[in-house]
């Protein structure tokens, strides 16, 4: 067994899952045949939806405006496709739930050419037009929680920034889309520096790498134009390293306080791949329309890192890549923090950071669930030191206030290292998120009952 050293620049406690990167971490990334039909769910990002401003028959050109923004906590949605606008109706989601959403047909002989902008020039515009720039360009980020970058980047009144982190880590396994933007964009990703260190009002910019991927940190330091303040900080390889608050620790030796955001400490923190499309599209004043994912698993014929449209529906997906005939499980994201599909006819989103297939023989089918032995790996395996034993416990017994109050649950920000390490085989973390979603929901009616 090899032994870690988790006290040298890295967090207390995490684990170790087999990386399973191998097999696309070489593979360049290629650009994903275009579907006959797109589908665009309005509610892809945190936030409000965004909101329709075309009509049914309308041809549209690629990157065209096709919803404008909610509000500010809010993303509009640009054209993957030339085509046609067929039908604007409910969509399927991940989540099981229906959506407004586009229908999208291709144009079978366009050139697909994204139609240009107005430029931002990092030197010359304001902090404030480079935020407005961002949500126009309706990037979210693409490291799986799909926040609206502009709100995040926008450094609260009274505080400061002082350190713009780079997440480079793409800790999950199987996955390997940071790694490979890293390879081959480092241009972009310099580009979206600028505006992200303009914008912030940050002096300095830190690149956080894992030590698996000291080929990118090489290529990096070996491309970093010489004007910018930016270092680069390989760290060990440790799940979940890639959580913003974890990194943070890692790199800076700061904690974040509970419930509080790493502007906090002074610290933003921005995907490597989201910087990479923010320094993609701002010169062009385009909006995004595809990004890059990792397709892999055992059940996958054509393994690799794909640009894919976003609305892609996933049964093309597969039928373009190849699978198994004894497919078990489809994920969207890794298999740590992603989700299994219930419905092939969903579409890729812009938080889709990876599509993972299993057959038969690779999943455990629902093993038995034994009772808490107390054994304490859970506590040991948490990253931000909560005691998952006693919150299974009260999830149990639907104690989901007691949870929230005087055990932390909203910190959880459901890594599943604690259902990973579980000899009885508890689902802690599903337990998590359903007591999360019923805590949410009972302060959202205390509110409504306050504002009656």
């Amino acid at each position: 067994m090899t032994l870690f050293n988790f006290h040298k620049n890295t967090f207390k406690h995490g684990i170790h899952p087999p990386e399973s990167k191998d097999e696309t971490k070489g593979l360049p990334i290629k650009q994903f045949p275009f579907a006959p039909v797109i589908m665009l769910p309005m509610a892809q990002h945190i936030g409000a939806p965004s909101k329709i401003v075309v009509r049914e028959g309308q041809e549209v050109h690629r990157g065209e405006l096709l919803a404008k923004a909610g509000g500010y906590v809010s993303v509009p949605m640009h054209a993957p496709v030339s085509g046609t606008i067929r039908k604007i109706g409910n969509v399927p989601t991940i989540s099981g739930k229906m959506s407004p959403g586009i229908f999208l047909e291709a144009f079978p002989f366009s050139t697909q050419e994204v139609i240009e902008g107005k430029q931002i020039d990092p030197d010359t515009a304001t902090p404030q037009e480079i935020l407005q720039a961002i949500q126009d360009a309706g990037i979210v980020g693409l490291g799986g929680a799909a926040f609206p970058t502009h709100v995040k980047l926008k450094v609260p009144e009274g505080k400061t920034c002082e350190t713009l982190i780079i997440n480079g880590i793409e800790c999950e396994p199987y996955l390997t889309t940071d790694h490979r933007v890293m390879l081959e964009q480092e241009r972009d990703i310099f580009m979206g520096i600028k505006y992200l260190l303009k914008a912030t009002g940050t002096q300095k910019a830190i690149i956080g790498i894992e030590a698996n991927k000291q080929d990118a940190a090489d290529h990096l330091a070996k491309h970093l134009p010489k004007e910018l303040p930016v270092s680069i900080k390989v760290l060990p390889v440790k799940y979940p390293q890639g959580a913003e608050k974890m990194l943070i620790t890692s790199i800076l030796n700061r904690e974040v306080p509970s419930k509080k955001l790493p502007i906090e400490v002074g610290v933003v923190v921005v995907n490597v791949a989201t910087t990479a499309e923010i320094g993609r599209l701002l010169p062009h004043g385009q909006g995004i329309q595809e990004r890059v994912i990792t397709i892999t698993g055992p059940g996958v014929k054509k393994k690799g890192n794909y640009r894919i449209p976003v609305g892609t529906p996933l049964r093309f997906v597969l039928e373009q890549v190849g699978v198994d005939e004894e497919i078990s499980e489809v994920y969207m994201g890794g298999p740590m923090m992603g989700v299994a599909v219930s419905n092939l006819d969903i579409s890729i989103v812009k938080g889709t950071s990876g599509i993972l297939v299993f057959t038969n023989k690779d999943v455990q089918r629902s093993p038995k669930i034994y009772p808490c032995i107390k054994c304490g790996a859970c506590v040991d395996a948490c990253p931000i030191l909560l005691n998952p034993s006693k919150l299974g416990i009260l999830a149990k017994f639907e104690a989901y206030d007691e949870m929230a109050s005087d055990y932390h649950l909203m910190d959880c920000f459901e890594c599943g290292s604690c259902t990973y390490v579980c000899p009885s085989h508890i689902p802690l973390v599903q337990y998590f998120r359903l007591a999360k979603r019923i805590v949410r929901r009972r302060e959202a009616e205390k509110k409504e009952e306050v504002n009656a």
